[in-house]
C-alpha cells in the first residue's frame, strides 16, 4: 500500500444557449445532469502553509494545479496525463480487486476519505482522483474537455497508466452518472459498478417509467442546471464566501430532511432547488456533518481552484451532444445501486427501473441519510460496499 499522508487533527485558520427543455431534460439525470448527448497554462501559484495539517508533520506537502495540497489521510498522490490533461490521482496499491471511486460536485477524492482505507486495509487496491476540473488536477477551458466520452476516457486512461485491466467503478453525484456509462462506453474494462446516490438511466422509450412517487422538486427556470450554465453566473455566488457555500450544502437534517421539505412553500427556494438563491437568502438548517479540519480542507482547495471546472461538467452536458452511436444500453456487469432515504433530488425511486436493463443488480437504501452519502453514513456505506464486493467481484 502507498504511504498515507498522516491524518488532519489542526483547527482550520482560515450565456445565453441552453432551452429550459434541454435544461430540464438535463435535471431526470439528477445532481450529476448526465446528458447523452485544450489544455489550460495554469498560472504560478505560491504554496502557502495548509490549514489543516497535522502539527508537527515533517513531511513536504505535495502540491498540484493552483497549488492545491494533497489531501490528508490520504495516499501519497501520483500524477498522470491523460488525453494533455494532468490528473491528480490517489492510489493504494496492492495486488487486490480494483475498486476507483469517482467524486461528485462540488466535491473532492477527499469526500471518498472514510472509503479509501476501509476498502484498502479489506485487501482491495483504491483508486481516487480528483477529477478533471478539481482539486490537484488541471482544469481545461473549454467546455468541450468535459463530455461524457472524456470524462470516462480518463478513468480508461488511469487503468491504461497503472497496467490494469479491469476494475469495479463507484460513483457518487456527478461521478455516479460517469461510472454508470462506463459499461457501456467501456465493457471490457468493467468487473463491477456502483452508484452511490446517482441511479443509473436508460434512454429507450420501452424503458422510461413514471415515477413511484412524486418529485419533491418544483422544476422552473431557477433549477440549479440552468442557472449553473451562463459562464461566471455561478461563480461569482458560491465563490463569494467559499465557507459559507460548504457550511451551507455539507449539511444534514433540517430542510434536507424529507418530511421537512415537503412542508416548504413550492415557490421557495429550496423546493424550486434554486442553489444560487439559496446562497444568497437562505440561512443553513440542520447540522453540519464535517469536522472542521474536514471542512478547511474543502475551503482552501475551492479558494484556490474556483468552481469553474466542475460547473463545466454541467455546461457540456446540457450544451454539448456527443455521437456514441449505437451503444449498448443493457448492463451486463454486476451492478449495485446505494440509494438515501433524505436525498431530496436523487430519490431512492429514481432507481425504479433500473431492473430493466441491468441483469445482475442489487438495490440498498440507507436510513436517516441525505445526499452526502459517504460522508454522512461512512460506515453503513463501507459495510455496504463491502458486502457487496466481496460477493460479487472478489469470489466472481
Amino acid at each position: 500500500m502507498r504511504k498515507r499522508r498522516p491524518l488532519d487533527r489542526a483547527p482550520a485558520s482560515l450565456a445565453a444557449g441552453p432551452t429550459r427543455r434541454d435544461v430540464l431534460r438535463s435535471a431526470s439525470w439528477g445532481a450529476g445532469a448526465i446528458l447523452l448527448g485544450c489544455e489550460r497554462s495554469e498560472p504560478v501559484v505560491e504554496p502557502r502553509a495548509a490549514p489543516f495539517a497535522e502539527p508537527g508533520a515533517a513531511t513536504e506537502p505535495i502540491v498540484g494545479a493552483d497549488g492545491v495540497v494533497a489531501a490528508p489521510g490520504l495516499p501519497e498522490p501520483r500524477f498522470v496525463e491523460i488525453h494533455g490533461v494532468r490528473l491528480g490521482v490517489y492510489d493504494t496499491g496492492g495486488e487486490g480487486p480494483v475498486v476507483v471511486l469517482s467524486h461528485g460536485f462540488p466535491e473532492l477524492a477527499y469526500s471518498w476519505r472514510h472509503q479509501v482505507g476501509a476498502l484498502s486495509d479489506a485487501g482491495y487496491r483504491v483508486i481516487a482522483p480528483d477529477q478533471r476540473g478539481y482539486g490537484l488536477s488541471e482544469k481545461p477551458e473549454p467546455i468541450e474537455a468535459y463530455t461524457l466520452d472524456v470524462l470516462c476516457g480518463d478513468l480508461v486512461g488511469l487503468l491504461d497508466d497503472a497496467g490494469i485491466e479491469r476494475a469495479t467503478f463507484c460513483g457518487h453525484d456527478w461521478g455516479g452518472g460517469v461510472v454508470w456509462m462506463m459499461p457501456r462506453m467501456h465493457p471490457s474494462r468493467v468487473a463491477g459498478v456502483i452508484g452511490v446516490n446517482t441511479p443509473a438511466n436508460d434512454p429507450r422509450p420501452e424503458h422510461q417509467r413514471a415515477p413511484s412517487e412524486e418529485p419533491l422538486i418544483v422544476r422552473s427556470e431557477s433549477f440549479y442546471v440552468s442557472t449553473f450554465q451562463e459562464p461566471g453566473r455561478a461563480e461569482a455566488v458560491l465563490s463569494r464566501d467559499v465557507r459559507a457555500t460548504f457550511e451551507h450544502f455539507m449539511r444534514r437534517g433540517g430542510v434536507w430532511n424529507v418530511e421537512e421539505f415537503r412542508k416548504l412553500p413550492e415557490d421557495s427556494a429550496e423546493r424550486q432547488m434554486d442553489i444560487l438563491r439559496m446562497l444568497e437568502e437562505s440561512e443553513p438548517t440542520g447540522e453540519t456533518f464535517l469536522e472542521e479540519h474536514e471542512l478547511a480542507y474543502f475551503v482552501d482547495t475551492f479558494e484556490r481552484t474556483g468552481f469553474t471546472g466542475g460547473l463545466n461538467w454541467y455546461r457540456a452536458a446540457v450544451q454539448l451532444r456527443p455521437d456514441f452511436g449505437e451503444l449498448a444500453w443493457d448492463i451486463q456487469a454486476p451492478c449495485l445501486y446505494v440509494g438515501a432515504e433524505n436525498d431530496v433530488i436523487l430519490r431512492p425511486s429514481s432507481a425504479d427501473g433500473m431492473e430493466d436493463f441491468i441483469a445482475d443488480l442489487e438495490k440498498h437504501t440507507i436510513a436517516d441519510c441525505g445526499h452526502w452519502t459517504q460522508q454522512e453514513k461512512p460506515e453503513e456505506l463501507n459495510r455496504v460496499l463491502l458486502d457487496w464486493l466481496d460477493r460479487k467481484i472478489r469470489r466472481a
